[in-house]
């Protein structure tokens, strides 16, 4: 199963157990204030804002964080400086990994993200060195139990979506970048709850990684998943199901 997919289900799996430490509220905080910082403190205007306040939203944080978070990023409340930067590399096996991170120490979280590749049998690479096998695309998702697939293609038909597929509990409605709020807006219109709409990188092919090498990689994508600069994890692994469910457990 390709990263891309498997991964997004079990990083759902993950954030209900993460936000009881508040490391989702952690990330999310990050990333509305960056939104904040490159497009502006209003949401009609700013979609990265808008999807950063969906999420936020979707995981329960209080209103009033998210207009503080908001106001650090337009520098109307003091506030840390974030710098966005996107590291890649291979894991175990050799497959591609795009890490984009959220850091206010450059030196020190290269250097990290360094040392879990290394441990891990993984290597960081130079710029541009995967980011070629990945294609920017527009990801919603939905709960399975709350549309079928033919009610979410009559809604989306006249939307310009590529794909719905169904992943496990949700399915996943791939789109352009630039019909993501129009395809959003279509599900809002007809109370299709969303779970997160984002834009995201994925793989125009996979790689098979097998034994004890996707063994590494499963242990590769939690560590980097659980690092505090790191916003999203990408990767064009394709391990069998059964061992990333042995994984979870």
């Amino acid at each position: 199963m390709s990263g891309h997919s498997k991964w997004a289900t079990i990083r759902r799996k993950k954030e209900r157990t993460d936000a009881a430490r508040g490391k989702v509220f952690t990330r999310l905080i990050k990333e509305l204030t960056i939104a904040a910082r490159v497009g502006g403190g209003d949401e009609t205007g700013n979609p990265r804002l808008r999807s950063a306040v969906l999420a936020a939203k979707a995981a329960n944080m209080p209103a009033a964080n998210i207009e503080r978070a908001i106001k650090k990023g337009t520098g109307e409340l003091p506030g840390t400086v974030y710098e966005e930067i996107v590291y890649e590399g291979y894991g175990p096996g050799g497959a591609a990994l795009l890490i984009q991170v959220l850091t206010d120490n450059r030196n020190r979280t290269v250097s990290e993200i360094r040392h879990l590749f290394s441990k891990r049998g993984g290597s960081l690479g130079a710029t541009g060195s995967v980011n070629w096998m990945f294609e920017r695309r527009g990801v919603i998702t939905v709960a399975s139990n709350r549309a079928d697939e033919d009610r979410l293609l009559e809604l989306l038909l006249d939307h310009g979506v590529d794909d719905i597929r169904l992943e496990e509990d949700a399915f996943e409605i791939v789109c352009d970048p630039e019909v993501l709020e129009a395809a959003k807006s279509a599900l809002d219109a007809a109370q299709v709850p969303i779970i997160a709409a984002d834009i995201s990188m994925i793989p125009q092919s996979t790689t098979k990684v097998e034994g004890s090498q996707a063994e590494s990689m499963l242990k590769l994508m939690d560590d980097l998943d659980d690092h505090d600069d790191v916003q999203k994890v990408y990767s064009n692994f394709d391990i069998d199901v059964e061992l990333i469910k042995s994984a979870e457990g």
